[in-house]
């Protein structure tokens, strides 16, 4: 049964805890928008699926309602009393740790694929998100709740104002975009901002062809300036002739250019 605000409310009570405000704490307190993440995650009977920042079980209880595989990763230890309570009867497995400096490849394995479905912390969500797609080939999609800005700027075009580096660097691996908007009023506390989930779907291979790290060095320097055209804000970095051999305007600003043009441009300075 999926918890309600008394519920959260009372199990914190008894654990004489509290939401951390540090760990961005916001724990999901309305039965019917937990359904609805599961709904629009797709879960099911032996999905195998990650949980990161479970808080006390709200999701997790729900995730673990389906018959998939759950396991559960959660930075603050006061709270894994209240996971022994409320989800590790139901088969949940649950793992102290930092989502940040975990080995996922030793975690996760090989040949299984995953989904991600999580309330991230505000303060880490692109981060996290990114340092996945990064080094956890196994998860294959996430349905992940963070605040809205963070969102959009994750699911951003090019051309867009809040098209910027995570959004490139998403990109480079996956596709994202906005599936919901989630208010102030289902978290205990209640945040002071909109939420949003975001759905992201790994490509099969690389959007690109290119040394990933070369190219996010050249994005990195473009956005530190993004008001300036990129062969002034390039400048020390690519020539007119590259910028021409990638066929690639030098009077563009970095928000015009697409994953690809980034991976042309990427290439003409590495010479291939």
């Amino acid at each position: 049964m999926t918890l309600s605000g008394r519920d959260i409310t009372e199990l914190l009570d008894r654990h004489g805890l509290a939401p951390s405000r540090a760990l961005g704490q916001n724990f999901l307190a309305d039965p019917n928008t937990v359904r609805r993440i599961v709904r629009l995650a797709e879960i099911g009977p032996d999905t195998n699926v990650i949980e990161i920042g479970p808080g006390v079980g709200s999701l997790t209880i729900e995730l673990a309602a389906t018959g998939a595989n759950v396991l559960a990763v959660e930075l603050d230890r006061h709270l894994l009393p209240v996971l022994a309570e409320t989800v590790e009867p139901l088969g949940v497995r649950v793992l102290h740790g930092d989502a940040l400096s975990i080995d996922w490849n030793d975690l996760l394995g090989e040949g299984e694929d995953w989904k991600l479905v999580a309330n991230l912390p505000y303060n880490l969500a692109t981060t996290i998100v990114l340092d996945l797609l990064d080094h956890a080939p196994s998860i294959q999609s996430m349905l992940v709740m963070v605040q809205r800005e963070v969102g959009e700027r994750l699911a951003a075009s090019p051309g867009s104002g809040i098209y910027g580096i995570p959004s490139v660097k998403l990109a480079l691996w996956a596709k994202a975009d906005v599936v919901a908007t989630i208010p102030a009023t289902v978290f205990i506390p209640k945040p002071r901002v909109e939420s949003v989930m975001v759905r992201i779907t790994r490509n099969a291979e690389p959007a690109v062809d290119v040394e990933h790290e070369q190219l996010m060095a050249l994005v990195r320097k473009a956005f530190g300036q993004r008001r300036k055209m990129l062969r002034r804000s390039l400048s020390s970095l690519v020539t007119q002739d590259q910028f021409d051999l990638a066929g690639v305007a030098s009077d563009n600003r970095p928000e015009q250019l697409g994953i690809a043009q980034w991976a042309a441009l990427t290439a003409a300075v590495a010479g291939r």
